[in-house]
């Protein structure tokens, strides 16, 4: 799911980094180049890289966080005295200040109330890579094949694999539908392939599995920027279109299996399809997108320390913004977004770090918050959907999902079901499990890329026992 407003920053998911930084020149000491840091919050370690450069009297540079997968990010501002660094990207609250000493920078970096020491050096930060050991490797034991399929509706191709047991035929299969961000095919998130992980899995257990990239996305064409979470079930309605064709799948026993927005997506295209057999929400959303949103930055605060104070005043403030979009009949413009934060720049003044300048802020929001898929995601109620789900459904969660948290959003998934009258349903949660059902310590983002695991295997061996039950027990 898409971070709140304070805290997001692009990424296929997903820690919200931005710093601001405030500059006076200085020729006394050489500060271009690569610096290199790490961060070391509760017991995790993450690598800082800062790119300075000069031209004439000013001072430019972007920040690179390896193990998120994250390069180029840029910086605001950034200013050096001589002496004194400083550094910051103001729409996420983070900055860094630090003091020069030849061959290092001695500082602190924050976040959102937090303050913790991170010393940066020229030399590359060393760190032993984590094993993923749940991927696999070819040659693989089944069918794999690369395909297109087209959705002519939307005028665009999409890439994918599609696998299938070595021998026979009249197969169950599962398309499989990815979270938010631009994703490839094996929805690749801090170094980890969690699609590629349950396509190999419930391969290995005699069902077809069919994965794509996203539309705009690696092989994929169209314009992802542009696309809603409505424009994306296109594609998969195009993708059940197409597994239909194939000589190998049993049209009747077609499932959807959708990871986050995937897991809106899933209802979505069953609750106005005959075609689709079963559906598996994994951590789905079952409350609306701005009540989402402000429960997502609440927890992720609040697991990350941030005092209660500064959760209550980013709440309120995020409130006010997406009350802008969903209170509004017409789409909102990005010219009214930036009118309606601007009238609101005191109390984002107020919330920034350290009095960090906000007009970077609030150009970047107002872009972000016209966009087509934030005003949709925003406005979006997923139980009238779920009500018309009548095809048996599996949904899934973990305890500890700081970006879907499992009690608000099993409960209304739970609640829908039952007033659409769908009694083949099961809702689990599962304990100590993170937003990428990861078994984990925090459930914070920033564990996501220090954690071995790519994907529980009881949830994995629950979902192919699932789906097996659920094709002999419910004539199709």
């Amino acid at each position: 799911m898409k971070p709140s407003i304070i805290q997001h920053q692009k990424t296929k998911i997903v820690i919200f980094l931005a710093f601001s930084i405030f500059t006076v020149l200085s020729q006394a000491q050489d500060i271009t180049g690569t610096w290199n840091g790490m961060l070391s919050i509760q017991g995790i370690n993450l690598r800082i890289v800062f790119h300075i450069n000069r031209t004439g009297d000013s001072y430019t540079s972007t920040m690179d966080s390896p193990d998120q997968r994250a390069t180029g990010i840029p910086v605001t501002t950034t200013t050096f005295d001589g002496v004194k660094l400083s550094l910051a990207i103001p729409n996420a609250g983070i900055s860094y200040d630090g003091e020069f000493k030849t061959d290092s920078i001695v500082g602190i970096f924050k976040q959102s109330g937090l303050s913790i020491p991170m010393t940066l050096k020229r030399e590359p930060v060393e760190v032993q890579p984590v094993n993923k050991s749940q991927e696999p490797k070819p040659p693989y034991p089944y069918r794999s094949e690369d395909i297109t399929f087209e959705n002519k509706s939307a005028g665009i191709t999409l890439a994918g694999t599609l696998t299938m047991p070595s021998t026979g035929g009249d197969f169950t299969a599962v398309i499989l539908i990815t979270g938010s961000g631009a994703q490839d095919r094996n929805e690749e998130i801090f170094g980890h392939k969690p699609f590629l992980v349950i396509a190999d899995y419930l391969t290995r257990q005699g069902i077809a599995v069919l994965r794509f990239d996203d539309r705009g996305t690696a092989q994929s064409t169209g314009n992802f920027r542009t696309a809603t979470t409505a424009d994306f079930a296109t594609d998969v309605e195009s993708a059940i279109a197409w597994l239909k064709t194939r000589k190998e799948i049993n049209p009747a026993k077609i499932g959807l299996m959708g990871h986050s927005e995937g897991g809106m997506i899933a209802p979505m295209v069953a609750a106005r399809s005959k075609d689709v057999a079963f559906i598996v929400m994994l951590a789905g959303v079952g409350i609306r997108g701005d009540a989402l949103l402000l429960l997502q930055n609440e927890l992720l605060a609040k697991t990350s320390g941030v005092p209660e104070d500064k959760i209550a005043q980013t709440r309120n403030f995020n409130s006010k913004i997406y009350d802008k979009i969903v209170s509004s009949k017409e789409a909102v413009t990005q010219q009214e977004m930036t009118s309606f934060l601007t009238a609101l720049k005191d109390e984002l003044t107020a919330l920034a770090s350290d009095g960090a300048p906000v007009d970077d802020f609030i150009k970047n929001t107002a872009a972000q918050m016209a966009s087509p898929w934030m005003q949709y995601f925003l406005r979006y109620d997923p139980a009238p959907t779920l009500e018309k789900v009548q095809c048996p459904v599996f949904a899934v969660n973990g305890s500890k999902d700081l970006q879907v948290p499992a009690k608000e959003n099993l409960a209304a998934i739970a609640e829908a079901m039952i007033k659409g009258r769908n009694n083949k349903v099961i809702v689990k949660e599962y304990p100590g499990l993170n937003h990428l059902f990861q078994e984990c310590t925090t459930g914070l983002p920033t564990e996501y890329a220090t954690i071995e695991q790519t994907f529980s295997p009881a949830v994995l061996k629950d979902l192919a026992d699932w789906i097996q039950l659920t094709i002999m027990n419910y004539p199709l």
